[in-house]
């Protein structure tokens, strides 16, 4: 799907007013978890704060609720942290959005690249099943499996606007 569709899907979360509101509450409820001890979110903390994250966004941003349908796993939370500071020991608030966006970003990309590959090979299947018992040339068949895998991604690419 591109470098330039997840410019565009990171774009859309970082200039929604709901994402911005979940970070602050998110991060403000690690803080309060936390007693105010630290400084900043505490990576022990990023797990948690993903699933909280996921559930305030599910409510309020449709890519988060057709794309990411369970929280973020600690594999992805892990790489999202690794890509916005390897050497945190705690995140500021700043810190903490863009590690928002990294992380959901790449959940949305996940769920969209797996929305292509579910329904890809079924539509395929079909289709050459069909043309089996049409007699319909290999070529005709071949054209119309490439015409349909296009529509397909088109349709998941339009749909992360």
């Amino acid at each position: 799907m591109g470098l330039n569709v997840s410019k565009r899907v990171e774009r859309s979360l970082r200039s929604s007013p709901e994402f911005d509101a979940a970070c602050g509450s998110i991060y403000d409820r690690c803080l309060a978890d936390a007693q105010h001890a630290f400084p900043g979110v505490r990576l022990y903390q990023l797990a948690s704060a993903a699933a909280h994250l996921h559930a305030a966004l599910s409510v309020s941003l449709p890519l988060v609720r057709r794309w990411v349908p369970s929280p973020p796993a600690q594999a992805q939370v892990d790489a999202a942290l690794r890509r916005v500071d390897p050497e945190a020991e705690a995140l500021g608030p700043a810190e903490f959005r863009a590690f928002a966006a990294e992380l959901f970003k790449d959940a949305i990309l996940a769920g969209a690249g797996a929305a292509v590959l579910r329904r890809v090979p079924i539509g395929v299947a079909g289709i050459a099943g069909v043309g089996m018992v049409t007699h319909a040339g290999a070529e005709v068949v071949g054209r119309v499996m490439g015409v349909y895998a296009a529509g397909v991604v088109a349709a998941v690419f339009l749909g992360l606007s």
